[in-house]
């Protein structure tokens, strides 16, 4: 099936709203202006053979020098204007290049007679282009596309003259390009922000329903819901921090992400475990949100496809050779950037799973359990009391995460009481365990190794 119907087909069959649809790249309208723009070269004599033949000699210093590039501005407008520009050999108003076609030379000598098409190239500056061009291509740094080793001829009648050649059909194919794609980033932008603002909207609620002060049923909601969370993040739904699969998913592998953390949270019940209303509506919204987060990644990649597929047809009918370089010219922010699932994740992580406090970000660095009683060093690290009395005891002074002086500087005013209320207040059994495993290893350095606190018996 040809690509221009399945891209049709996806449209229709993803549910997208009809404000998106609408916007999506014109890929019918693309097909036919590009071919205008052939029929255009064809008619000048610069059919993809002749180009592609001029391009493969690019090391014969005989040969025509071109290149194509898109980073000419129009006056007054954010489209930029795309010239085909060649270097040629010209000996008494003749063009002398060995490998060019008769039509070729024919319309180059036109152009080149005609006044203000075609520029002398002094001396100077034809030793500043094989300067920057030498043997071989223009690196992208220099230059999209390349003109061909030029090197002016021992004849004092040849003279290499700079030539533009007046193309229509091209500036409107990438005017065309260039608009949607402004405008699928516009779009893309507005859904993000209103995106954004549910996500906020959404952790404000979860946090109001789950804060423990509010009794019972909110801290078991808060319970619930950390378990959620960390089912999220092991799912890595949307992006992947880990080393063998870094970096944003694609839209297949987002729908088996998240199927498999919908199938987690079903099986173990934990939508259920969620006493009150303004939690179950909570859950019931934060899967909304990934669906439409889901559904956005899903039109990026077919509207992304649609553009690289149109420029590799527009490099395979003209030989012009664009596919690289206009993401690169056209600055897209949203569509081509790719940058959807990475933004949005990011944004979840602070504004909404942030909002019940996870215990893998209260742990003490040594011992790997909450940090309780909490003491703030000098260099601002968090350690848990009684870690901090055994590396003092031991004459360890420096802080094992930056190495700094401090350990031994450590007094009752490094004493965090905000933290320490925070933590009884968020991981009340967290702390409890603590505090008793803390009471077990005092009470076996007073009484000994066989210590128990198990209660008494009677035989």
């Amino acid at each position: 099936m040809k690509f221009a119907q399945e891209f049709r087909k996806a449209l229709q069959r993803e549910g997208f709203p009809q404000k998106w649809v609408d916007s999506a790249v014109p890929y019918g309208q693309l097909k036919k202006c590009l071919k205008k723009v052939t029929n255009e070269l064809h008619e000048l004599g610069l059919d993809k053979d002749t180009l592609t033949q001029l391009a493969a000699s690019q090391k014969d210093p005989s040969t025509v020098a071109f290149y194509y590039h898109l980073d000419g501005a129009a006056a007054n407008s954010k489209l930029f204007r795309p010239r085909l520009t060649f270097f040629v050999h010209i000996q008494d108003g003749v063009a002398v290049d060995a490998k060019l076609t008769p039509s070729t030379r024919d319309f180059l000598e036109k152009i080149a007679s005609s006044t203000g098409k075609a520029q002398n190239i002094t001396a100077d500056e034809s030793a500043q282009i094989s300067a920057q061009i030498g043997p071989a291509n223009f690196t992208e740094a220099s230059g999209p596309f390349s003109p061909r080793h030029i090197s002016p001829s021992e004849d004092e009648a040849v003279s290499i003259q700079r030539v533009e050649v007046p193309l229509v059909f091209d500036s409107e194919f990438f005017d065309i390009l260039q608009t949607d794609v402004f405008n699928l980033d516009a779009l893309q932008g507005e859904e993000q922000d209103k995106m954004g603002k549910e996500i906020m909207l959404l952790g404000q609620d979860i946090n109001k329903a789950t804060k423990p002060s509010k009794g019972r049923k909110a801290r078991g909601d808060m319970e619930t819901w950390r378990n959620i969370f960390e089912l999220y993040l092991d799912a890595r739904v949307f992006f992947s921090t880990r080393e063998n699969d870094h970096g944003a998913r694609t839209s297949p592998q987002a729908v088996k992400q998240l199927n498999w953390f919908q199938d987690q949270v079903l099986s173990r019940k934990l939508a259920y475990g969620l006493k009150l209303e303004s939690s179950r509506k909570a859950y019931t919204r934060f899967l909304s949100v990934n669906a439409l987060l889901l559904q956005i990644l899903k039109f990026q990649e077919i509207n992304s496809l649609a553009v690289t597929k149109i420029l590799k047809k527009f490099d395979k009918r003209t030989s012009l050779g664009v596919s690289r370089v206009f993401p690169i010219t056209v600055k897209s922010n949203h569509l081509l950037a790719g940058s959807v699932a990475k933004d949005l994740c990011a944004q979840m992580s602070n504004d909404l799973i942030s909002v019940v406090p996870q215990l893998d970000d209260y742990l003490c660095p040594i011992c790997f359990t909450v940090a309780y009683w909490p003491v703030r060093l000098d260099c601002q690290h968090i350690f848990c009391s009684r870690c901090l009395v055994k590396m003092s005891r031991k004459g360890e002074s420096h802080c094992p995460l930056c190495r700094a002086d401090v350990v031994m500087r450590a007094s009752l005013e490094n004493f965090d009481s905000k933290r320490a209320s925070f933590l009884r207040e968020y991981f009340p059994k967290e702390v409890k365990e603590k505090v008793r495993a803390n009471e077990r290893e005092r009470n076996k350095e007073i009484f000994g190794p066989d210590y128990s606190d198990s209660l008494c018996s009677i035989m």
